[in-house]
């Protein structure tokens, strides 16, 4: 349905899209099936939209933006335009890796601002107001100026590191978790007049010998760390100062961990994406890893994690 007070320029456009008053759509624009564009909205040319978008009102979206299927624009959203008209991109010097992507059931919060070249993952919630300087990650939540993760969508609270499971936290030892291979440990302390311990033998209480260890330190609130998979490393992260949230994603199930005490660790096996973020600023996380760096062992896009895992067709 195009309203009549619509100009609706493309012969690319899906059935059952509605695009309503005082809306544009330029020639070169491509849209899906069963969208809804409110009043008062510009898609220039070049721009990509999926099936079931839902664009509210007061909506400019310049040339070279993607929005993938389910998506949400709310009111006053205003893109950064990331790609000038089709056929100019060689004046400019610009390419396709400057595009602005929206990913599949992403929400983008009213009067919100993305930034030119960011992509919004699958299923991220960006909140009213943000604005998107950095790429978010699928699934998570991001808020304010610029924006930052504050959590993660559609999971259950963090898995404190003193989850009131047993009378003293959790138990000592082992505890498996809703992730595949994901073990959370309670590791001993000695308490002594000179000063208190905690202990964990690899090999014996951890089940790998590690080859290297490395320490993150000195990190923004606001950023994130992490983002990646390993085919073959094992890790365990234990944050020996402060506090950091962790959320670990086989493909099938996601679950967050609040790593606050020295004598909480983490196992993160191969297989299993891993991302890092509310950091406190006294947070020293130390990482062992099984395995020597090498850049082959690392997934570092959700897409291909997905694939590799058998957690998409």
């Amino acid at each position: 349905m195009i309203h009549q007070k619509a100009e609706c320029l493309t012969p690319n456009i899906g059935a059952g899209t509605y695009v309503w008053q005082f809306s544009i759509v330029r020639e070169g624009a491509i849209l899906g099936e069963d969208c809804n564009v409110c009043s008062h909205c510009l898609i220039s040319d070049s721009v990509v939209i999926g099936d079931r978008v839902t664009i509210k009102n007061g909506v400019a979206i310049p040339a070279g933006v993607m929005i993938g299927n389910d998506a949400f624009i709310g009111p006053n959203v205003t893109f950064a335009n990331p790609l000038p008209a089709d056929g100019v991109e060689h004046i400019f010097g610009l390419s396709t890796a400057t595009r602005t992507v929206i990913g599949t059931g992403a929400s983008i919060g009213g009067g919100a601002v993305v930034q030119k070249g960011v992509t919004i993952g699958d299923n991220a919630l960006v909140g009213a107001g943000a604005v998107v300087t950095l790429s978010v990650p699928p699934n998570a939540i991001v808020v304010g100026n610029p924006a930052r993760i504050v959590g993660y969508a559609n999971q259950p609270e963090p898995t404190k590191s003193a989850v009131e499971s047993c009378p003293n936290g959790i138990p000592l030892g082992a505890t498996p978790t809703e992730v595949s291979g994901v073990v959370l440990y309670r590791l001993p302390i000695v308490k002594d007049l000179r000063g208190d311990l905690t202990v964990g033998e690899f090999e014996k209480t951890l089940p790998f010998r590690p080859m290297r260890y490395f320490m993150v330190v000195d990190v923004p609130s606001r950023e994130t760390r992490g983002e990646h998979a390993h085919r073959e490393c094992t890790e365990f992260l234990i944050c020996v100062t402060g506090s950091c949230t962790v959320v670990a994603d086989d493909g099938r199930n996601r679950q967050s961990f609040q790593l606050d005490s020295f004598d909480r660790g983490l196992l993160l096996p191969p297989g299993v994406w891993r991302t890092h973020f509310n950091y406190s600023p006294d947070a020293i996380l130390l990482v062992f890893a099984s395995h020597h760096y090498d850049p082959s062992d690392y997934i570092r896009d959700y897409d291909q994690f997905r694939a590799e895992v058998g957690a998409v067709a």
